[in-house]
């Protein structure tokens, strides 16, 4: 991995963050900045950008479409297999000023590099004072410390988030650190996300996990009682191969899996599910589900309404989901992982079979 000491050369900082970035082709819609529709009519207003780099990002993690070893030029690779197209930065805050009735949240993607903090700086303040959109961070914590963590808070963010995707320190070093340029540290990460924690309070810092990495279900789960425990938010990605990266030939975790995972956060975080209630196999694969007899209706009330199986996101002005990038964890033409819509009632009976929750419920 190249040293985050890197100088840029002068003539590699044309069309460099902070006056460009790049933005997910959702948020380009949702501005304006490019025509197009999704494969269902639904509002969106939760932008998202990412900190541009003619010599890219300096992480090389396995399953990522912008990792360093990526075969192509870095402006042409994909991240979560959407375009990102490059655009200036001050005319993305124009556009969220004129359309800030339809805007619910704001995130700026860092990238492991050595300019990643002080652009982030330049744009938040940029943001700050055009816009009352709330400003969410996802960080690179290689670059960071509690000074700089607490600089962002001071200018107005209000929440930060942490991809930490890989949930076991086995699977973390397996993608991110034994990898050709990975130095990636776990301890760094935790280091992070306990600080901003700290820095930031309750509720307002969370962490990216992705299912399908090669993480049992008692991983998954042992994570997400920690954080729950910590008053931390998991966000739940389902693991979507970017061709052409080292995992472009990954195995994907099963819908039944991925559906029982979604169901049981939703359960701890709104049920207070107990980890004694579930039970597992040699091998960290769930084997049962025991939900407490007088909530089981109420649970099966808030299955009916899809609730568990909608998009993860950091809140609005309104306290609502702001953030839902569609098509994070799947592609248009599939049927959704995460929705980031309330699922219909022909969504959830598709959802009921794949669950196929009478195998393990109260076993």
């Amino acid at each position: 991995m190249i040293p985050l000491e890197t100088i840029v050369p002068e003539d590699e900082k044309k069309k460099m963050s902070p006056d460009f970035v790049r933005i997910s082709a959702a948020s380009a819609m949702a501005l304006r900045m490019r025509s197009g529709r999704f494969t269902r009519d639904f509002d969106f207003g939760g932008i998202n950008i990412l900190l541009n780099y003619d010599n890219g990002c300096l992480a090389d993690c396995g399953y990522c479409g912008l990792a360093r070893t990526r075969p192509g030029d870095y402006e042409d690779k994909s991240f979560i297999r959407v375009e990102w197209p490059l655009v200036d930065t001050d005319e993305v805050v124009d556009r969220m000023t004129t359309y800030a009735e339809n805007m619910t949240r704001l995130c700026i993607s860092q990238v492991t590099h050595p300019k990643s903090h002080a652009d982030t700086i330049e744009i938040t303040k940029k943001l700050v004072a055009k816009t009352d959109t709330p400003i969410s961070i996802l960080c690179a914590p290689p670059v960071l410390n509690r000074e700089k963590l607490q600089e962002y808070k001071d200018l107005g963010v209000d929440m930060i988030g942490v991809g930490l995707d890989g949930v076991s320190e086995a699977i973390f070093k397996q993608h991110r650190t034994d990898v050709p340029n990975g130095s990636l540290k776990w301890s760094n990460y935790w280091d992070i996300i306990n600080l901003s924690r700290e820095i930031f309070g309750e509720w307002k810092v969370n962490v990216h996990t992705v299912v399908g990495l090669g993480e049992s279900d008692k991983d998954m789960m042992d994570v997400f009682f920690h954080l729950f425990d910590n008053q931390i938010f998991p966000y739940l990605f389902s693991f979507n191969p970017e061709p052409d990266s080292r995992m472009g030939d990954w195995e994907r975790a099963d819908i039944k899996r991925w559906r029982r995972i979604q169901l049981i956060k939703h359960l701890i975080e709104k049920y207070d599910l107990k980890p004694e209630a579930l039970a597992y196999d040699a091998d960290g694969n769930l084997t049962s589900l025991k939900v407490d007899e007088g909530k089981i209706n109420e649970v099966i009330e808030h299955l009916d309404k899809g609730i568990p199986f909608m998009t993860d996101g950091c809140p609005g002005p309104d306290g609502e989901v702001g953030c839902t990038r569609p098509y994070g964890s799947y592609k248009p033409s599939e049927q959704y992982r995460d929705f980031p819509f309330q699922p219909s009632s022909n969504d959830v009976v598709q959802i009921k079979k794949e669950l196929e929750l009478e195998e393990i419920m109260n076993k």
